[in-house]
């Protein structure tokens, strides 16, 4: 891992090359993740799902660059002393990588999870270059976590409006005796403006039922922990970067199960998403257990590992598009930005 953070310690980039360090992390880090192949489930190289193409991601993943861009120059200008920390805007940068992202295909909401994900990290990662002089592991992830925490009720406005513009009512169930308004409640936004409820209170009082929330409001302790520390580890072993990603995939869906799977599954039984999602987990626990022996037996590495692969893959298309394992492949894509961000080249 420290030969990566050397890499961005050489030289400290002039604000332009900064910028397109990061927004080209961002979007090589979606379209890789979307190109990892097999990762059970999901949509990629050779599936495609009834309402999404492997070209919508990819289209998606081009789209996002604009907003990742403009978040990272406002990690700069906090750098720089020229920005409050909390007029980042986070909730609106997110807001426009989602419309890009809905402007650029027809494949619906393919990329929700990464832009919550990517823009934080986008800001972070040009905030930690300048105070640290280059990008370093632990001090973006401690960027990370100052920037959501600094969050303001408008950014918490601001995605509410962007998961409501790609999400259905039906989909995302309902929350009873929550803490925060909920996303379909029409006086939501005056509601998180009055109260004074943030972004990263939203993402917290979330964050027991939803992955991409709960990584929120912990400085992306996933993402970092799990997810980087596999990628960095199974690419050195490997020089592969496909079977780098997709064990990135099973290492973590094998320790963090998929709250997008299990709010699916639930929801079909009740329509609190709280209680959906715990039903969901106990149901889908096999899934968790089938990645961890794809890894056991060595994943693409072995031909008995990759058997079991594409055999889990089989089995989770063949349940339908329910059984996508949609968070663990947004974890997977913060994984892959983080590295690149740190210098990884393949």
């Amino acid at each position: 891992m420290r030969s990566t953070e050397k890499i961005m310690r050489k030289r400290l980039l002039k604000l332009k090359d900064l910028i397109e360090h990061v927004r080209t992390s961002a979007q090589l880090a979606a379209v890789l993740e979307a190109s990892g192949w097999p990762k059970p489930g999901n949509v990629h190289r050779t599936i495609d799902h009834s309402d999404a193409r492997y070209e919508h991601f990819l289209a998606g993943s081009i789209a996002l660059g604009s907003s990742i861009g403009e978040a990272a120059l406002k990690g700069y200008m906090v750098a720089q002393g020229r920005l409050s920390i909390s007029k980042i805007g986070v909730g609106n940068l997110v807001k426009k990588a989602v419309q890009a992202v809905s402007k650029s295909h027809k494949g619906g909401n393919t990329h929700l999870g990464i832009c919550l994900l990517f823009v934080p990290l986008a800001a972070a990662a040009s905030k930690t270059h300048v105070e640290d002089g280059g990008i370093l592991l632990n001090a973006l992830r401690k960027n990370v976590d100052e920037i959501m925490r600094s969050t303001t009720p408008m950014d918490a406005a601001e995605v509410y409006e962007a998961i409501t513009l790609v999400s259905s009512p039906r989909g995302l169930g309902r929350v009873e005796n929550g803490g925060t308004p909920d996303l379909y409640d029409k006086q939501a936004r005056r509601k998180l403006l009055e109260k004074g409820i943030s972004l990263f209170d939203v993402m917290e009082d979330s964050s027991s039922y939803d992955t991409v929330a709960r990584e929120l409001v912990t400085g992306m302790e996933v993402s970092f922990k799990i997810g980087y520390t596999e990628l960095v580890e199974t690419f050195k072993r490997t020089c592969d970067i496909n079977t780098a990603t997709v064990h990135t995939f099973l290492r973590i869906l094998s320790k963090v199960p998929d709250t997008f799977i299990a709010r699916k599954i639930g929801l079909k039984r009740v329509s609190d998403v709280k209680k959906a999602v715990k039903i969901g987990i106990e149901e889908t626990a096999w899934i968790s257990e089938m990645a961890e022996r794809c890894l056991k037996l060595g994943g693409l590495t072995t031909q008995e590992g990759a058997a079991l692969l594409w055999e889990f893959d089989r089995k989770l298309q063949s349940l339908g598009k329910d059984y996508n394992p949609g968070t663990t492949a947004d974890l997977t894509a913060a994984a892959l930005m983080i590295a690149f961000l740190l210098g990884l080249k393949f």
